[in-house]
């Protein structure tokens, strides 16, 4: 079977998934850094919540080299993030993450609502 490595492959993936891999490059290191993280996905347009809002190590990466590659179990793209800053748009993202993964783990998880990240699949 060949593992899908296509944008098609990964929709299809997150789907079916409800956390995937992210790696981004460390503004310091300069090594790439994988780390598991929740989205949401509406439409063509992917949504991540950083755990500690802004002051996430990973978001701080995205802002200084915002390629960041996404695996969903195998099927994985490189893509250019863009921070999502708007107070009312990180509000209304929060309450998606609340619907698909509950108000109490995302309770649990999460420590600041600040900002997110959003990535264009089309």
């Amino acid at each position: 079977m060949q593992v899908p490595s296509s944008k098609e492959g990964l929709k299809e993936r997150f789907a079916r998934y409800r956390q995937i891999k992210i790696s981004v490059i460390g503004r310091k290191s300069g090594r790439t850094i994988t780390v598991p993280v929740w989205f949401v996905l509406e439409g063509e347009k992917l949504y991540l919540l950083p755990v500690q809002g802004s002051d996430t190590q990973w978001y701080k990466n995205v802002l200084q080299k915002p390629q960041i590659r996404i695996d969903a179990r195998g099927a994985g793209a490189e893509f250019r993030a863009t921070p999502l800053t708007d107070a009312k748009a990180v509000k209304s993202l929060t309450e998606k993450f609340r619907e698909k993964y509950g108000a109490k783990d995302v309770k649990k998880y999460y420590s600041k609502f600040d900002v997110a990240v959003i990535f264009d699949l089309a």
